[in-house]
């Protein structure tokens, strides 16, 4: 588990950051894997002191294959969690856990599809034996096969190698958008296709931050004080001066890099993963319940989540949606 440990937060104050004021809230944030661009605005207002500027301390812990900090979150023992997409929502109605969404950070899920460049379109993969893993495969494998006619029989296991993609051109396989396309070209030597599933039709919010029912009731002006400065960490470190939120991230995870960081900065902003849709005249981090509303009949259409659950215990739009941060964009 890695903390931003007090050496880490020094070394946000080396670097220009605010160090919360000891009367501040102590609370703290789990994220759902090791650290990355993707958790950057997260990371931004601890550097640059946003979430101090509200009452909050805020430590970030990271998540990993043998941590799971929701877990954590129903335990008590942290305050706030990054969720994946809207199903882990869902799920929590299914088993009456009362953790509840409270921001959409991410527009699109970043779950790609990767191909060799003789793949040119998303209809061209049923061509193709597509590497899924065993969680994709029972989510948004089965929203593909039910919405778009893909089938039980192309899909084989994904073991988070890229080596079989890489030496068979038959091969599609899953991605994240910042990590499987970086290996390819970095170890393959060519620029492959890449098709977000979102763009081809899920809908779901992604990098959402999740809270238990009970927090926003006795805490309202805390949950909205750090969706409020998440809100606003993201658009400095999408457009501003983020060189503060990539040291504490590199410091956090020793194996990312510079160039890592880019290439994923990069593919957010150039496919619209945080701002983009309703997040550009809303704000980051909107949800409304016309989308989680869509994405919801695609996975019961889908048999991933089951038909009658009351969604509107899974996600609140009390504190997102009002434009806050916009006028942080360049030209906003």
């Amino acid at each position: 588990m890695t903390r931003l440990t007090p050496s880490l937060v020094a070394l946000a104050a080396v670097l220009g950051a605010s160090a919360a004021s000891a009367e501040n809230a102590k609370v703290v944030f789990g994220t759902n894997w090791l650290a990355q661009a993707e958790h950057g605005g997260f990371y931004q207002s601890v550097a640059d002191g946003t979430y101090a500027a509200c009452g909050l301390d805020v430590e970030i812990i990271s998540g990993g294959p043998q941590v799971n900090n929701r877990a954590l979150m129903l335990a008590g023992r942290i305050d706030y969690h990054m969720g994946g997409d809207l199903l882990q929502a869902f799920n929590a109605v299914k088993e009456g856990i009362p953790v509840v969404a409270i921001a959409g950070i991410f527009q699109k899920h970043p779950q790609v599809i990767v191909a060799h460049p003789d793949v040119t379109s998303w209809d061209q993969l049923k061509d193709k034996t597509l590497l899924i893993g065993d969680n994709g495969f029972t989510s948004y494998y089965q929203w593909m096969i039910s919405a778009h006619g893909f089938t039980v029989e192309q899909r084989q296991p994904y073991t988070f190698n890229p080596a079989p993609f890489l030496a068979d051109t038959s091969l599609g396989m899953q991605g994240y958008l910042s990590s499987e396309p970086y290996v390819v070209e970095k170890e393959g030597g060519f620029k492959p296709n890449i098709f977000l599933i979102a763009d081809n039709g899920y809908s779901s919010y992604a990098t959402t931050i999740e809270t238990m029912a009970a927090t926003i009731e006795e805490k309202p002006e805390q949950v909205k004080c750090f969706v409020e400065g998440s809100i606003k960490g993201w658009y400095n470190y999408l457009y501003g001066d983020n060189a503060a939120a990539n040291e504490l991230i590199k410091a956090a995870n020793p194996d990312m890099s510079d160039d890592k960081i880019a290439f994923a900065i990069d593919k957010m902003l150039t496919e619209g993963i945080v701002d983009s849709g309703d997040a550009e005249t809303m704000g980051i981090g909107v949800m409304t319940d016309a989308v989680v509303e869509d994405f919801y009949a695609k996975m019961v259409d889908a048999g991933v989540i089951d038909d009658g659950l009351d969604i509107k215990a899974a996600y609140t739009t009390e504190f997102v949606g009002q434009g806050l941060g916009m006028d942080l964009k360049p030209g906003g």
